[in-house]
């Protein structure tokens, strides 16, 4: 069973940067392509970034792209999201979530098996 721990979540003023990090235990990171989603207070959650089992591949939601950065390192079973000149519309709670293994990263939540508990990000005004 895999499990996903979010973190590095806070508080931060509008222009600030954070690094959100994902640790995958219970399986084999780098058998699995993984995203990023997130969901606003009232809304539904979205798609946010993927990135493919070797990290070559990423795709972004066209709100955030120039703005996150997706990343992994499966020598550790880690994965980032830089998120840079942060905007009060970016408040979430930020989730990852891991694809079943030998398959490519995907936009649409229910193509993802496993999640993480998420980590809440607040950017204030």
């Amino acid at each position: 069973q895999v499990q996903l721990v979010e973190s590095g979540g806070g508080l931060v003023q509008a222009g600030g940067s954070l690094r959100l990090s994902c640790a995958a235990s219970g399986g084999t990171f780098s058998n699995s392509a993984m995203g990023w989603f997130r969901q606003a207070p009232g809304k539904e959650r979205e798609f946010v970034a993927t990135i493919s089992r070797s990290g070559s591949t990423t795709r972004y939601a066209d709100s955030v792209k120039g703005r996150f950065t997706i990343s992994r390192d499966n020598a550790k079973n880690t994965m980032y999201l830089q998120i840079d000149s942060l905007k009060p519309e970016d408040t979430a709670v930020y989730s990852c979530a891991a694809r079943r293994p030998y398959t490519g990263g995907a936009t649409s939540q229910s193509e993802y098996e496993y999640w993480g508990q998420g980590t809440q990000v607040t950017v204030s005004s």
